[in-house]
């Protein structure tokens, strides 16, 4: 009875300027879903929006728009995505993340948009590439732990901070072996090696990636092959670390040469080896905490960038591992 009777204010948020179009999605749909999420009404008169309900969830919807706002005001566009990661946070912490992020942004070269941090973490993220040589990213899939440190590599590359790119993953996925795959080596090791094209792809013009390829100024390879080698003013990646080798892991680290830095990528939640304790991504937390120009960096299920139910599965299988844990 008390929250019926409760009393209810009503507060205006002007649009400044803005498209509508932009703040309240397609046939209003980011309406609909803010109306649906904190239950107040909205009402949308020309330039401002009348928001009118509880105290407390008025204030939350104040807000929200401010950091959407915010948003779009960085030049960005408020995508489904956006909306639920504001959403969430203006529910835990009452402010949104859009000043947190901030308008960084990396020029990519292609013909798609500038590439932007999408959450917090991975503003953290980028922050840590710019100021350490060697940054370990670890987090569940979907955060843009690939994707952002390829555009980081790319970025190098184009303003000639680095001579090259080299990309590396372990040929391991699932427990199968390449030697049941058909075809010659390359035929073999190019399934493994198809996420990190994709992220190029994401960067450069296709002709571009072929050109640089032949060139040598990227080079896309096994782990295994970087064996023996040492790498100078290059941008190394390795991708899918949790299925290195404490030994592998070591071996990767130890390739780097004057002027190059490192981007160390993975998903200790994914293990393909038999020995999942065993990962060199899980064991190297132990060996590097704490060196001066090392940077670990934890992503986590917030920091999902892909489709809204790929962290409500990511969830669900938490939840479900520690149900299982406790058994």
């Amino acid at each position: 009875m008390e929250s019926d009777t409760e009393e209810k204010i009503s507060k205006t948020v002007f649009l400044e300027g803005l498209d509508p179009r932009l703040l309240f999605g397609q046939n209003d749909v980011f309406l609909r879903t803010i109306e649906k999420t904190f239950l107040p009404s909205i009402i949308a008169r020309g330039d401002k929006i009348i928001i009118e309900g509880k105290p407390d969830e008025v204030e939350q919807v104040v807000n929200l728009f401010r950091d959407l706002i915010s948003r779009l005001g960085q030049g960005a566009y408020i995508t489904e995505q956006y909306l639920n990661y504001a959403m969430e946070m203006v529910k835990e912490g009452g402010e949104g993340p859009a000043e947190l992020i901030g308008d960084y942004q990396l020029p990519n070269g292609g013909p798609r948009r500038p590439v932007r941090p999408k959450t917090i973490g991975q503003k953290v993220y980028l922050d840590a590439i710019e100021e350490n040589d060697i940054v370990f990213s670890i987090g569940p899939a979907g955060t843009g732990k690939t994707y952002l440190a390829v555009a980081m590599a790319v970025a190098s590359l184009k303003n000639h901070s680095v001579n090259r790119i080299v990309l590396a993953r372990p040929a391991v996925e699932a427990g199968e072996s390449l030697g049941f795959l058909p075809g010659d080596i390359r035929a073999k090791v190019d399934p493994y090696l198809r996420p990190v094209y994709d992220a190029l792809h994401e960067m450069m013009p296709a002709d571009k990636i072929k050109k640089l390829i032949e060139l040598g100024a990227i080079e896309i390879l096994p782990l295994a092959f970087m064996r023996g080698r040492t790498l100078n003013h290059t941008f190394a990646i390795l991708d899918e670390a949790q299925n290195t080798t404490p030994a592998q892991m070591k071996m990767f680290l130890t390739r780097l040469g004057e002027g190059t830095r490192a981007i160390i990528t993975g998903d200790i939640t994914q293990i393909d080896l038999s020995d999942k304790k065993s990962s060199g991504l899980v064991v190297i937390q132990r060996i590097l905490t704490g060196i001066e120009g090392i940077k670990f960096i934890y992503l986590s299920d917030k920091d999902v960038v892909r489709h809204p139910l790929v962290q409500k599965i990511i969830r669900a299988y938490e939840r479900f591992e520690k149900s299982r844990r406790k058994e």
